[in-house]
This record gives C-alpha cells, structure tokens and sequence, in this order.
C-alpha cells in the first residue's frame, strides 16, 4: 500500500460575490478530484489550533502530527531547515522576504505594501538584491551591530540569522497581511530589539530605493524589490520523527522551503523539482513524475505540495487561483492516478487545503478546511463533490493532528 498528501495551499475559501457566491473550489472545473472525492471519505479538519495564528506554519505542521501548541516556535527556523541552514543555540531566525514598498518620498512609516512577495520576483534578481544589500558597507555596519547576518534562498523568501536576537515581546506581522495598507501601523514592536530591526528596513528602503536592478524592474513594468521585511521569527525546534510514529518512510516534494523544512526535520527526505516556483506556472509534471518515481522506488509515503492558489490569493488574482486549483486537477492529480493504477499499484490519497486563504481579504483563516481520502480498492461512497460545503456534512477531525493517522488507517 501507498500513501499520497497533496495539499493545494489556500485553495479553500469562502463564497466569492465575483463567483456568484460560490468558492474557487466550487467554480473551479476539476472532474478528476471531484470524481474521487464521490467515492472517498469526505470531511472536515481543524488544521490551525484556535490558540494559533492560522498559517501554512501551524496548519502543515497539525497535518504531518505534531501539534503546534507543542512544537511551533516560530516559522523561520522551519523555513531554515528547509534550506539547509542550521540555527544555533543562543540564535533567533526571521523570514526575510524581499518586499516591493511605495515609491517615492514619503516618510518610511506612511509607504503602502504593494506587494509581500517584491511582484514575485525571480530567485536570481532576489539572490542579487539581498547579497548587495548585505555587502553594502552602510548597511553592513549597521547589520553587524545588531548581530544580523543573511542566508540567502533563491525566491522572494531569505533567511536572516540574529546572534544574541531579543524575542521576548517581539512582534511582527505578516507582510501579506497588510497588502496595500501604510507600513507604520504595523511597525515592529514590542521590544527594544524590534525597534532596531524596524531603523534596519527603513536603511534598506533608502539604500534599494534605486538600486539598478529596480530601476529596470520599474523599467520593465515590474515592482521594484525596494524593501525587506523581518517576520516568523523563531528559535530552533526538534519534531517527533515520522518514521518511527507512524512506521511509514517517505518524501515531500515542494517549492516552498517551509514544507521541506517540517519534512526534513521530521525524517523525511526533501525531494526539489527544477521548474518548481510556488507560483501558478510551475512544473507540476516534474512534481508528479518525481512523486511517482518515490513511491515505485520504495517510499511508503510522499507529500505533493502545490502553493500556487495560496500565492495567487494574496496577489489578488482570482482567476489564476481557480486555475492553479484546476492545474492540480489535470495536471498533478489525473496523471497521478493513472501511473499508479497502470503500475498495479494500491494507494490511499488524502487532499486538503491546508488552510483557508480568503479572495476578499488576501490572508489566511483558520476555519475547517475539507479533506478528502480515496482508497483505491474500495468506494467510501460520499457521492460529493470536493467543497468547502459538502466537507461539512462528513466527519469533523479536531485536532487536526490526527489526520495522518486517518490516511495511513486501515479501518
């Protein structure tokens, strides 16, 4: 027997009143998923703990098992794993994105966030940026007095390091939180600490204001990477083991280096695809082929992770969300099925949305989420389409830690 996770990040949401009322999901043309979920097991979880701020962080951690209350220290030093970057004893870690921030000569605190992702830059233009920003000498100086150094990851996501960082009522919010609101509101806060980091973004605002790679990122129509922004900070963390809880070997296949990180440090192995972007044009055959190719060569258990509809709601574009959800559909899920029947091989394939991510507010939510497992020697018989409405009338999972348990359960 076999065991598949495919989580479509955010592709769950609430009635869209462009939808006629209906959700992404429910719009979406998706004849394969819906075809299963008629002969699966079809319900509803609680993913995001009520004591947490909902996130793909605290959601896919409850989903792999381990229970956020217990284990989530902070998101960055997941995202580091997942880079292969280690966090020291006596260290913190931040996210780092590379952020796109209103032009001109307003006060730092009075600028807009026009984008938390700098128009989801390329890897090389942000590997570029951040790497000038850091050998920058004003910059350096002022890095080095706070004990902040930078890793740097080939996307709009970086991590950076803090020898010595003070959390203790540290805050940050999200930057894809605050689309299109003033910055200052949302400043730092809650210790001397933040107050330091908050002069370090206001430093690198000035100084990529015009460095020339925005200048030709406006040039060419884009949004400039003229900002970054700390968040997720965290300390290290250890997580139970998945091979030995559940006795099951695996991989997770992702673009994300938050999803590589939870399966690394629970003893899975990090499967990277080239042409992997997180983004709704990705290589989702690369994905498929990669999690077949797994699972014919011995892994009892892979994890496909697909974050293109999260990314394309906080980018407000609701027409390549429904697209992206209808991709998974035909090009990671039809082709799925279809080599591990023709190899003879028996499966059990659980999908969810890992959390809510909300057309009318662009952020996360932390309501129940459907989920869907197919077996497929047998027909569970829910004779539903896969929808935020009909997970409803199923069986309701809280915690959702105990959804693994379900997938890899015989009964």
């Amino acid at each position: 027997m076999k065991y598949v996770l495919l989580i479509g990040d955010g592709m769950a949401d609430n009635p869209v009143p462009e939808l006629n009322q209906k959700t992404p999901l429910e719009a979406a043309r998706k004849p394969h998923m819906d075809a299963l979920c008629a002969k699966s097991l079809l319900g509803s979880v609680r993913t995001v703990p009520p004591e947490q701020l909902p996130g793909s962080d605290t959601a896919i951690l409850s989903i792999f098992g381990c229970d956020p209350n217990r284990y989530f220290t902070g998101r960055s030093p997941l995202e580091a794993a997942g880079s292969g970057i280690s966090i020291q004893p006596g260290d913190v870690s931040y996210r780092c994105n590379m952020v796109a921030l209103e032009d001109g000569d307003k006060p730092f605190g009075e600028k807009k966030m026009l984008s938390h992702s700098a128009g989801s830059i390329d890897g090389e233009d942000s590997m570029a940026v951040i790497s000038w920003l850091f050998d920058n000498e004003e910059f350096r100086s002022a890095a080095d007095a706070v004990g902040m150094r930078i890793a740097p990851t080939p996307s709009f996501r970086h991590i950076a390091i803090q020898t010595g960082g003070d959390l203790k009522g540290f805050h940050a919010t999200p930057p894809h939180d605050i689309l299109g609101r003033e910055i200052g509101p949302y400043a730092l806060c809650g210790n001397e600490n933040a107050g330091k980091l908050w002069k370090l973004m206001e430093l690198a605002n000035r100084l990529l204001e015009h460095h020339p790679c925005n200048e030709r990122r406006r040039a060419e129509g884009k949004l400039p990477a003229n900002g970054i922004w700390f968040w997720a900070e965290g300390s290290a963390v250890k997580l139970p083991n998945f091979v030995e809880h559940y006795g099951k070997n695996g991989s997770v296949i992702s673009a994300v280096p938050l999803v590589h990180g939870i399966g690394a440090l629970v003893g899975l192995k990090m499967v990277h695809v080239e042409g992997a972007t997180g983004e709704t044009e990705t290589n989702y055959e690369g994905k498929t082929q990669a999690a077949v190719d797994c699972l014919l060569a011995g892994d009892d258990f892979v994890c496909i992770h697909v974050e293109a509809p999260d990314e394309a709601t906080h980018n407000g574009k609701l027409d390549e969300k429904i697209l992206s959800i209808e991709y998974i559909d035909r090009r990671v899920l039809a082709p799925l099925t279809e080599k591990l029947n023709s190899a003879g091989v028996e499966y059990r394939i659980l999908i969810l949305s890992d959390h809510k991510t909300l057309t009318d507010t662009r952020t996360h939510d932390g309501d129940p989420v459907p989920f869907m497992i197919y077996d497929s020697r047998k027909d569970q018989g829910s004779g539903l389409a896969y929808t935020e409405a009909n997970g409803l009338k199923g069986p309701f999972v809280e915690p959702g830690t105990q959804l693994m348990s379900l997938l890899f359960s015989e009964s």
